[in-house]
């Protein structure tokens, strides 16, 4: 009954002044919305005019050179957002929005209308930056906030143009961290938020109540098209690592651990003697990497890089990838009972082995295919598994013996005739002898194909 009285009286308490009826976000929106844009990319598409046009039954009657099956070119337009980020016309947006555009505009938010060209497009991150080009003038910028600061229940602004209604702001909170089980790009940490992101949001900006950038909007899990309050969005540590490559002009060289393992379960844990599961048990050590020099070894757990926690190996190396080649970091490592700290110097991945790259020719099972050695650049550029070792195959030629058996691109060969192959030199050996029969162990993701070709 007391609890009754109470919550009555607090409900009928009349607000002690007017302004606490007048908390808004508009001051922070008016200071935000001049610096997000919206971006229209258009390419020139080619389709067939009728959907029986690949029918034999339709082509049997018609013949190949019916009208109805002569290819029709025609404008695909995309719709995203970007941000602002320099006052002389960089601007931050998805790779998506403008993969493959052939024509790109930028709107401004007072409508005024620019050509865009591509800085860089990164695939990888699913991050491009543009250029713009207002002779004589300043432009508004959004102003980079950290985060790394964020925590699950912080308020966030998206702002962005869903649908090509105009732009919006929708406001929500940090509902996760760290998600990276989405496979959207190579390099995934992404901020989780329930404020309202749908199509046309993408490369929008995800701001903090103080009005900084804290993410870009990329992607939203829905299965109808639209919000349904699940919204991912590229952390800005990320982005302006894309930023700076940008301003620089040269390649983005990503730093290398030279450390994988496999995220911490329930029963790891308990052998390692850790209260609870948390962060990655180290399974190899590249020599002479710098995990190898900072003295990591197999059976270490990492917990933390730099100061933030790691729960799996995506965050691991997105983790890396957000610092500079040549910097120094920690490591927190749990090792017999105990957490200790090793320190680590980040290097560019090597090129060791030599990639060696090499078109195989001849009568075998790979003739048409090209390969390298795989190494630690490699690897990286390619975006596998550190841990991957052997020879890949980089390219395949069309019509050629290895594309009509199927081998394909990014293909691992194992083994030949049951001879494991290490290097592309072993390779050449090997398929330069001859054989009636031939055996191909390929590994293909995580399936293991055999490939059998009898004389």
């Amino acid at each position: 009954m007391l609890l009754g009285c109470v919550v009555s009286a607090v409900a009928q308490t009349v607000p002690p002044g007017r302004e606490t009826l007048h908390f808004s976000f508009a001051p922070v929106v008016k200071r935000v919305a001049p610096a997000v844009v919206n971006v229209f990319s258009r390419r020139l598409v080619q389709s067939s005019a009728s959907p029986f046009a690949n029918d034999p039954f339709f082509r049997r009657f018609f013949g190949d050179g019916s009208p109805f099956g002569v290819p029709q070119e025609r404008i695909q337009n995309s719709l995203g957002s970007g941000v602002i980020l320099d006052p002389g016309g960089l601007i931050v947006t998805n790779h998506h929005v403008i993969a493959q555009a052939q024509e790109i505009t930028v709107v401004l938010a007072d409508r005024r209308e620019f050509p865009a060209r591509v800085l860089r497009s990164d695939e990888r991150t699913d991050l491009a930056v543009l250029k713009i080009d207002v002779p004589g003038e300043n432009l508004p910028v959004l102003e980079m906030g950290d985060s790394d600061g964020l925590q699950v229940g912080d308020l966030v602004l998206a702002v962005g143009d869903p649908f090509g209604v105009g732009q919006t702001v929708t406001s929500g909170i940090v509902s996760g961290l760290a998600r990276t089980a989405l496979g959207i790009s190579d390099f995934r940490s992404f901020i989780q938020t329930d404020a309202a992101i749908n199509p046309g949001n993408s490369g929008g900006a995800l701001v903090d109540v103080d009005g900084k950038l804290v993410g870009i909007n990329t992607a939203i899990f829905s299965r109808s098209g639209g919000s349904i309050g699940i919204g991912f969005a590229i952390p800005t540590s990320m982005v302006r690592i894309e930023l700076e490559g940008a301003r620089s002009g040269g390649p983005i060289v990503r730093a290398w651990l030279g450390a994988t393992g496999q995220t911490v379960t329930p029963e790891i844990a308990q052998a390692a003697g850790l209260d609870h599961p948390r962060g990655i048990l180290v399974k190899e050590v590249q020599p002479r990497s710098p995990a190898d020099a900072g003295g990591v070894h197999v059976g270490d757990v990492i917990v933390a890089i730099a100061g933030h926690e790691v729960d799996d190996p995506q965050d691991l190396r997105f983790r890396v990838a957000t610092l500079a080649v040549g910097s120094t970091t920690t490591l927190r490592l749990w090792h017999q009972d105990r957490e200790r700290d090793a320190t680590v110097t980040l290097a560019a991945p090597p090129e060791d082995p030599p990639r060696d790259l090499q078109s195989i020719a001849g009568r075998n099972p790979l003739s048409g295919a090209t390969v390298a050695n795989l190494n630690p650049a490699l690897v990286d550029e390619l975006g596998l598994d550190t841990t991957e070792h052997g020879v890949i195959v980089t390219d395949v030629k069309s019509g050629s013996i290895a594309e009509r058996l199927g081998v394909a691109k990014g293909d691992i060969v194992i083994a030949v005739n049951r001879r494991s192959i290490a290097t592309v030199a072993e390779l050449r050996t090997t398929v330069a002898g001859s054989s009636e029969n031939w055996t191909l162990s390929i590994r293909r993701g995580d399936q293991m194909l055999s490939v059998t070709v009898r004389g």
